[in-house]
């Protein structure tokens, strides 16, 4: 009994030095390495894809302040073109679709959106230099917008069409149907609001858009892209270019296959794109007094439906009666 006491005060004695001497083994282990952040690099987007410009190039993003955020790419005539391209192809299923399926997938973005509400406030945030409360405020109203004009989709062609008085054996009725490719100059200083205000519109009359972003900055609208990505619209529907309004605008403008142009985000340049535009008979919406008012003009904006009508045509049938 004595040997075995004596036994277990030996092995009580050893168990204090085990554990420092893991304790200390611990200690001695060299320390992870601070994590680098994955940096994200901005392309656009294209036919549902986000690729690289053709030419290679990008240009640097900083925020209000000035610090560097991020590359973005910097389209290229090319580009514009592919863009223009993919527009077309995407139109005749677009327009195609029930206004009710649009009108749901509008709904869809809405969503997609309101789920990445601190991302997009986070961009606000770095780009305009905007508090978190104004922030949140101003992506709480794209969401809304993009909400308000799913609503749209099954109820314009009501408003806006309908019956004719005519004195004659006949029936006479008016609808509208969506014009075709729109190029759409986001504002630049409204990059979420503002470029919602006039992009929302053209797709849900049944329009395909070609989107040239504020170049200032265009990190919420690749970021809005990548929403649409993940929402069901079809892709082509919105087509995303990043770059230079003024190296791309002209291209865009002359472009024969181009059916209306939204130049909301040109500023002086506005003049000369609808002259240019005019070589081809393409429709023109001017800037109004809201382009350059930053995110706050576009909230006290009524959207009604002033940014739908342009990119209408109205097909009217003239149909006997009681013959």
């Amino acid at each position: 009994m004595a040997e075995r006491r004596e036994s277990k005060k030996k092995g009580a004695a050893k168990g204090p030095a085990r554990d420092g001497a893991t304790t200390e083994a611990r200690s001695a282990a060299p320390t992870a390495p601070a994590r680098l952040a994955v940096k994200k690099t901005y392309k656009l987007y294209l036919g549902g894809a986000f690729p690289r410009s053709e030419s290679g190039r990008s240009y640097p993003v900083t925020s209000a302040d000035g610090t560097h955020l991020a590359n973005a790419s910097l389209a290229s005539r090319k580009d514009a073109r592919d863009s223009v391209a993919l527009a077309r192809k995407a139109f005749g299923g677009w327009s195609g679709r029930t206004a009710y399926n649009r009108g749901q997938i509008l709904y869809r973005v809405a969503e997609v959106m309101e789920g990445r509400h601190g991302q997009f406030a986070d961009q606000l945030v770095a780009a305009r230099g905007l508090t978190r409360a104004e922030a949140d405020r101003i992506v709480s109203a794209a969401v809304d917008r993009w909400v308000y004009y799913a609503g749209w989709t099954d109820k314009f062609a009501q408003v806006i069409g309908g019956s004719n008085p005519v004195s004659g054996p006949y029936y006479n009725h008016s609808a509208p149907e969506p014009t075709g490719v729109v190029v759409v100059f986001a504002p630049q200083t409204a990059p979420l609001l503002g470029l919602t205000s006039v992009l929302a519109p053209v797709i849900a009359t049944g329009n395909t858009a070609v989107v040239v972003a504020s170049e200032a900055a265009p990190l919420p609208a690749v970021d809005l892209a990548e929403v649409l990505a993940t929402s069901d619209v079809p892709g082509g529907v919105v087509n995303l270019l990043t770059g230079g309004v003024g190296e791309l605008g002209p291209h865009l403008a002359a472009h024969a296959d181009v059916n209306a142009l939204d130049l909301a985000g040109t500023g002086d340049l506005a003049t000369g794109f609808e002259e240019t535009a005019a070589t081809t008979l393409t429709r023109v919406l001017r800037p109004g007094p809201e382009a350059d008012g930053g995110e706050d003009a576009w909230l006290d904006t009524d959207p009604g439906t002033t940014r739908m009508t342009p990119f209408l045509e109205t097909k009217t049938v003239w149909h006997p009666v009681g013959v």
